[in-house]
Formats: C-alpha cells, sequence, structure tokens
C-alpha cells in the first residue's frame, strides 16, 4: 500500500487538474453562447441561397454553369473536411474523421480516387497520418469563422472540380442539434441535384441582370461558400458544445478520484496508528 505523503501528493495533483478543468468549462460555456449566436444567425442566410440554388437547378437558363451540370461518371471524389483546431472536445473530431474515413475507403473500393481539403488542424493531420492526398488547408480558424481564411482553400478545390480533375465533392462537418448531441454528416454539394436540394413548385426561372452567365456565376460562388461558412460554425458550435460536456464530465471523475484517494488516505493512516499502538502495547506487556 502507498505510504500517506504519496496519497497526499497524488490527491494535490488531482485537485489541481480539477482547478484547470473547471476553468476549461467554464470558458468552453462562456466561447459556446457566442459560437451558437454566430451559427443561428448565419442560418437564414444560407436557407435562403439553398432556396435560390434549388430554383436555379430546375430552371432553364440559356447559360449553364458547370455546377450544375451532372457528370455521366465519376472517375475522383473531393471531400472538404472540417475540424477543430484544438481537441479536448470528447469524440467531436474523431467521430467525423471515422465517418470520412469509412466514406474514403468504400470510394476507393469502388475504384475511385480522393482528394481532400482540411479545414482544421485535427482533420489536418489525420489526413496525414493516414497518407491522404491533401490538395489544400487552413488552420487557426480561431473562434469565430472568417471567410476570408476559407475561401482559399475551398477555391481549390472548386478549381480541380471546374478543370475536371474532380468530378464529385462532399462537405463533413459535425451539425450542431443542442448542447448536449451533435452530429457527424458528409453531404454532398456538388455538382447541385434539384432532387437533394428539393423542388421547385411549378416552372420556376429567374429575370437575370444584366446577362445570366455574371449572375448565375457569382451565385454559384456565394452558394458554395455560405455553405462552408455554415459548415465551419456549426463545427465550432458543437465543439465549445462538446468541450463544455467533457470538461465537466472530467471534473466529476476527478472529485470522484479524489474521494477515493482521501479514503485510502484515511485507512492507510488509521492502519499507521493501529500498528503503532498494537507495538506500544506488546512493548509495555513485555517489560
Amino acid at each position: 500500500m502507498a505510504s500517506g505523503k504519496e496519497i497526499r501528493t497524488k490527491i494535490k495533483s488531482v485537485q489541481n487538474t480539477q482547478k484547470i478543468t473547471r476553468a476549461m468549462e467554464m470558458v468552453a460555456a462562456s466561447k459556446m453562447r457566442k459560437a451558437q449566436e454566430r451559427m443561428r444567425a448565419a442560418r437564414p442566410y444560407g436557407e435562403k441561397i439553398r432556396n435560390v440554388a434549388a430554383h436555379l437547378s430546375h430552371a432553364h437558363p440559356e447559360y449553364k454553369h458547370a455546377f450544375l451540370v451532372q457528370r455521366e461518371s465519376a472517375r475522383r471524389v473531393g471531400v472538404i473536411v472540417v475540424t477543430s483546431d484544438k481537441g479536448l472536445c470528447g469524440g467531436l473530431n474523431t467521430n467525423v474523421t471515422r465517418m470520412v474515413l469509412g466514406q474514403m475507403k468504400s470510394w476507393e473500393s469502388a475504384g475511385l480516387g480522393v482528394d481532400a481539403c482540411a479545414l482544421g488542424g485535427k482533420g489536418f493531420g489525420f489526413l496525414q497520418r493516414m497518407g491522404g492526398s491533401v490538395l489544400s488547408h487552413a488552420t487557426g480558424l480561431g473562434d469565430a469563422p472568417h471567410l476570408e481564411k476559407l475561401i482559399g482553400p475551398v477555391k481549390v478545390m472548386l478549381d480541380a472540380y471546374m478543370d475536371g480533375r474532380l468530378d464529385e465533392l462532399y462537405l463533413g462537418y459535425t451539425r450542431f442539434i443542442n448542447t448536449m448531441k451533435q452530429e457527424p454528416v458528409l453531404e454532398k454539394i456538388l455538382p447541385l441535384s434539384g432532387a437533394e436540394l428539393g423542388s421547385a413548385k411549378g416552372h420556376w426561372d429567374y429575370i437575370y441582370e444584366p446577362d445570366a452567365k455574371s449572375v448565375i456565376d457569382e451565385l454559384m460562388m456565394r452558394y458554395i461558400e455560405a455553405l462552408v461558412y455554415q459548415a465551419v460554425a456549426e463545427n465550432m458550435a458543437s465543439e465549445q458544445s462538446a468541450r463544455m460536456v467533457a470538461m465537466k464530465a472530467a471534473s466529476d471523475n476527478a472529485g470522484n478520484v479524489i474521494d477515493e484517494l482521501k479514503l485510502i488516505y484515511n485507512k492507510t493512516r488509521q492502519a499507521a496508528i493501529t500498528k503503532e499502538l498494537s507495538e506500544i502495547v506488546a512493548g509495555a506487556a513485555a517489560v
């Protein structure tokens, strides 16, 4: 059995760890509220531009953008993986990377090549460890999504799609449901499909000014940017929620460990006192 001094040292160490986890829980709770506000503020724009894209996919303008053209067969697939830069957030990153890895294996078994874009340090490290083809990446995104940091890596994937080097493009991230629940999702973003976006009621079309090409080209870029920005915002809200829950569980577990160590310490101390008393009684009896 460990000595009383060793147990006291261990109790002190666990108490120091508990202070850190409690502080991280409070910081994550504060950041979580801000992240949720940003995510909810971005949702109306994302839903509206999805609605416009759905109408456009059913329309018949004189100009057809490459994002709207269905390709006969896919030879190479691109995937944008959105993760966090930091850990200590439970299984958040593990769940989305495991889902992406399973899908990549199924693509490769079907004879498809896979290129990836990593948004977040954890996803970038994961893709490097598994030896994936990473065309672009962005790390150090901070606590708030900034579109200027996302445009560059995403444009590399869009250029590859426009050049015909990619035939399909997917987006993998963690969708925020509520504080206690977040789910990993992998959705297809290119080519745009009217069936997936939702069917428009009746025959729908727009009047384009100055011309269809200028408007649709700009709209398609804004559509993809909105999807990626919303995914990053959802992932950041999920990250802070998962970190708060994980740190709360860590603090509670630390409290349980401290209680168990105190019980062991008291038993050890009582055993030492009993032994000393027995030795004194035995010595007195011998005298």
